[in-house]
């Protein structure tokens, strides 16, 4: 038994935290608890208060990791391509992390790795020409319509072209064409069409934003 604890790595922060985000991403963030982390890493819970303070202090630490991964904008390239990459990368953040869409914005104390973000998206902005309120507000919308894609994306019934096209057939074959015309045009016309892909409509949507921004400012 010893020998098992001296091969452990050393606990830290890091170590807590990337367990932490392990343990949500499989399970979900309401099943995250100290008792739990303690057990995946194979410690008593009571030592993890040594690296992060309280539960507050562990989920704050969580989403600073998560927008770790996000791509922020630079400060050497144009306002659009940095707000496209940056939602890009954040859906794809969003994607491997559900928790996060409800957990993100919910925080009162934003780590270093998030203030670093914000600093960066909103700098773009005001180096594209936009006044500090227009970029408040395309930072507003661009994140809103960021969460709820992501949320869209992550409840939705099927997962890829095939199980798209099973549950498009169910609708269809109960669906009265001459009575619902357009939905079903949409379906047979459009989601059923070879090469369809839902995660498209995200870029498609981002760009008449993005458009959008450009004429305001």
């Amino acid at each position: 038994m010893a020998s098992r604890r001296g091969s452990r790595p050393p606990l830290d922060r890091e170590r807590v935290l990337r367990a932490a985000m392990d343990l949500a991403d499989d399970e979900g963030i309401a099943a995250l608890s100290m008792r739990k982390l303690g057990r995946r890493l194979g410690v008593e819970a009571m030592s993890l208060y040594n690296h992060v303070g309280s539960k507050d202090a562990l989920l704050d630490g969580l989403v600073d990791l998560l927008v770790g991964e996000i791509d922020p904008p630079g400060e050497d390239e144009g306002w659009r391509a940095g707000m496209r990459r940056r939602a890009v990368s954040a859906r794809e953040a969003f994607q491997r992390h559900p928790w996060g869409i409800g957990l993100m914005e919910s925080r009162r104390n934003p780590g270093p790795a998030a203030i670093r973000y914000y600093d960066a998206v909103l700098g773009s902005l005001r180096r594209g020409g936009f006044s500090v309120a227009l970029a408040a507000h395309a930072f507003s919308v661009l994140d809103s319509y960021i969460y709820g894609f992501a949320l869209q994306e992550i409840t939705l019934p099927f997962s890829g072209s095939d199980e798209l096209a099973q549950v498009a057939g169910g609708i269809t074959a109960n669906l009265p064409a001459d009575t619902f015309p357009h939905l079903t045009e949409m379906i047979v016309e459009h989601a059923l069409k070879p090469g369809y892909d839902y995660a498209d409509e995200f870029e498609f949507g981002l760009d008449l934003i993005l458009d959008g921004l450009e004429r305001l400012r």
